[in-house]
């Protein structure tokens, strides 16, 4: 671990010094100080465990003492101070796992209904609107990029496009299965049913990431159907498209207008293609790997919602928290910072061993 710390710390020195310096570009300045922003938990951090580290081999020259009294001090007080040192350190070697290169990229949350019909379409519908409102408390941006309705109301699939800094880094763990467990408004006999939902976090690939030659991309247009005004039974406005190498699909039938529709579409399409590239790519490197963050793998029970007990558990973490009005108002911020301190320490244990 030292040999990076150092690394870094001399880098956070340097990029301290050249900040001090205004005559710089103002877009110099502003990259600068986007690091230096994320060197600092590490500085911050060092700093206590080195005072910490400080206080603990001066106790334990007072273990010498002559005096009776301070030795029995000073021997209490170490003991604190073994745990404070241990569990500072163990936040620093946290804060040292490398950084997801996508998660200050902008994301698509792809949800779809899965099992329980009407209910799931319903429950796609509030996690919509649940991550919508998360995405307001961050300060960022959302765009509906693809919608199909539920028979009932709600959505059988929608894709929400998030727009910001740290946008990927704040929802891929909200990828997997969710799971719901309540009384429907349509059950007569008060019966509990179970649905779910599952859903998928891609960071948003630029055309600079991927190149999509234009003779692998097959484009159709069509009537959208649905509720939507006049235009929506009389234009080929809904679009299409298909990238013939792999067979994957994106459409988009929301806007007016067919060149919006088709801008959308190739949003979802070339973020799907990022994530199949990552994949591939990681499958390469090890096909035994243990742990995959944000996959969005339906097999993956991440979170149930028990409507009856007023209770939200995220099973990844073990963690149970009350009050699920507050949490579909958007207050992700507690399963957040759990699944963040938790996947950090997988990645530390894997490269560790």
């Amino acid at each position: 671990m030292s040999s990076a710390l150092d690394t870094l710390l001399q880098r956070y020195e340097w990029l301290t010094t050249q900040l001090s310096q205004p005559e710089q570009p103002l877009q110099k300045l502003q990259e600068l100080g986007k690091e230096h922003a994320q060197l600092q938990p590490i500085v911050k951090a060092h700093e206590a465990w080195q005072d910490a580290l400080t206080q603990q081999q001066n106790n334990r020259v007072l273990l010498q003492d002559a005096d009776p009294e301070i030795r029995a001090l000073a021997k209490q007080e170490l003991q604190q101070l073994d745990a404070h040192v241990e569990a500072l350190h163990k936040q620093l070697q946290l804060l040292l796992v490398p950084q997801d290169p996508n998660d200050d990229k902008n994301t698509l949350v792809e949800i779809r209904a899965g099992a329980g019909g009407d209910e799931a379409s319903l429950f796609a519908g509030e996690l919509l609107q649940m991550y919508i409102r998360y995405a307001q408390t961050l300060g960022l941006r959302c765009e509906l990029l693809s919608t199909s309705e539920g028979t009932q109301g709600g959505f059988k699939e929608v894709v929400l496009g998030v727009k910001g800094a740290g946008a990927y880094g704040f929802f891929k763990y909200e990828a997997g299965v969710h799971r719901v467990q309540r009384v429907p408004q349509t059950e007569t006999q008060g019966r509990i049913h179970t649905s779910a939902c599952s859903v998928v976090v891609l960071p948003e690939a630029q055309e600079v990431e991927l190149n999509i030659p234009e003779t692998e991309l097959r484009v159709d247009t069509f009537r959208a159907g649905g509720a939507g005004g006049q235009h929506v039974n009389k234009t080929d406005s809904a679009v299409r498209i298909t990238h013939l190498p792999t067979g994957l699909v994106a459409s988009c039938q929301d806007e007016k207008s067919q060149w919006k529709n088709k801008a959308k579409a190739m949003t979802v399409l070339r973020a799907r293609l990022l994530q199949k590239k990552q994949r591939e790519q990681q499958e390469e490197r090890s096909q035994q790997r243990r742990h995959m963050v944000g996959s969005g793998d339906r097999s993956d029970k991440i979170r149930t919602y028990n409507f009856p007990q007023d209770r939200c558990t995220d099973h990844r973490v073990g963690l149970t928290v009350h009050h699920l009005d507050k949490i579909f108002a958007g207050q992700l911020q507690t399963f957040h910072q759990r699944l963040q301190e938790h996947f950090r320490q997988l990645a530390l244990e894997e490269k560790a061993s």
